[in-house]
């Protein structure tokens, strides 16, 4: 297999990320019968579809490795050309994080935010599951990701961040109400709860493994959002998990009551980022290793 020509590339980055081949055209200044002739020059030049034109227009297999090269190659320029070229305007760095959400409430801002205020940096925070943020870099739509998993894709490498600890909590109103005589199988069936959304499991595993409850057997509010989670518990409207990191204060003044107290959920977290990363990208990776090991140690 011949080389390849990067600007069929960025025709298929263009295409994903837009969702529209007009969009692209347009983003790429080229017809967008022009945006399908690359995008069919890269499949005859692989030997195999790269995307699946549906909607929403997906990556394939083989797509989503290419997009994956693409992006690095593309990281690598934005890192070379202010070294060659020091008096050049430089355009902001785009960079893309993946990242689950309870980090993000409670101490992944506080990383990043040296960086941001001392480099140009144009930020991405990809939300996703702890258990999924790995397949955005993956597809090369992000360069560094906060993970429960430890081993790294390859190509990329794994910092342990530290322990995230979670604890069952509700008001007080809420406990005396749904909880009389304390937590158990049979309250649990009548109690709402509150998890991030259907693909968030960590709810159901928790009560499955201290309660023997499956799913289908509670009900359950589906909030995309870790401060609307904390909220709602305030407001005595739900019980559910939350990072004892994001609720130290309502604990401390009895707001909020932990259901369980021998039952805490431990999650490790660690930061996944490319061996090759340099520059800003490598500042920012290290800025998100230190703070989140002295964070969560």
């Amino acid at each position: 297999m011949a080389n390849f020509d990067y600007k069929l590339l960025a025709a298929l980055a263009e295409v994903i990320e837009l969702q529209s081949f007009e969009l692209a055209a347009q983003k790429l200044f080229i017809s967008q019968s022009a945006v399908s002739q690359r995008i069919k020059a890269l499949e005859e030049h692989v030997g195999q579809p790269v995307l699946i034109r549906n909607q929403p227009i997906v990556a394939t297999i083989a797509g989503e490795q290419l997009l994956s090269h693409f992006k690095k190659v593309k990281q690598l320029e934005h890192e070379l050309v202010p070294l060659l070229s020091p008096d050049t305007p430089i355009k902001p760095m785009k960079v893309a994080l993946a990242v689950n959400a309870d980090s993000i409430a409670t101490w992944f801002i506080d990383a990043i935010t040296p960086v941001l205020k001392n480099y140009l940096v144009e930020l991405n925070l990809i939300i996703e599951h702890e258990e999924r943020t790995l397949d955005k870099l993956r597809s090369g739509q992000a360069i560094g990701a906060v993970s429960v998993i430890e081993k790294p894709l390859k190509g990329y490498r794994s910092f342990k961040l530290g322990e995230m600890q979670y604890c069952l909590v509700a008001s007080k109103g809420f406990a005396q109400k749904y909880f009389p005589d304390g937590v158990s199988r049979r309250s649990l069936k009548m109690a709402p709860a509150i998890s991030y959304d259907h693909k968030d499991d960590m709810h159901v595993r928790y009560i499955a493994k201290h309660f023997n409850l499956a799913a289908s057997e509670y009900y359950c509010h589906s909030v995309r959002s870790s401060e609307a989670f904390v909220e709602l518990v305030k407001q005595g409207v739900a019980y559910c998990l939350l990072p004892k990191l994001q609720i130290e204060q309502e604990l401390k003044t009895g707001q909020l009551i932990s259901l369980c107290p021998d039952k805490d959920l431990v999650e490790t977290l660690y930061w996944h980022s490319w061996v090759l990363v340099k520059g800003i990208n490598k500042k920012m990776s290290e800025q998100i290793v230190s703070f989140g090991q002295k964070k969560l140690a």
